[in-house]
């Protein structure tokens, strides 16, 4: 996967895991790993320095909280994935790929 398609992914369950509850860069690390990421504590705490900046997260010391613009954000982002979900998860029958576009 490209790494910046990783790190959208990786933001939005840091988003997720922040709507439930505060994150540490500790308690994220294991939780990306477990979904497959291959991230490095300095990965972690960029990708939530990065949501921070975008006032989506605010932080506590060592722990980060969501925001309430993190929440409009993820709510749209879970709009826009039900979307997507319905149409890329869908069987592609051979030979219909090039004629969907069209």
């Amino acid at each position: 996967m490209r790494a910046d398609v990783q790190n959208l992914f990786i933001g939005i369950h840091m988003l997720y895991h922040a709507h439930q509850g505060e994150l540490t860069i500790s308690g994220m690390q294991p939780e990306l790993e477990r979904h497959g990421y291959k991230v490095g504590d300095r990965e972690v705490k960029a990708e939530l320095e990065r949501l921070t900046q975008e006032n989506f997260l605010t932080s506590h010391g060592e722990s980060y909280s969501i925001t309430g613009a993190g929440i409009e954000e993820f709510k749209e982002i879970q709009s826009k994935l039900k979307e997507l979900c319905g149409e890329v998860l869908k069987p592609v029958k051979q030979g219909e790929a090039a004629d969907t576009l069209a």
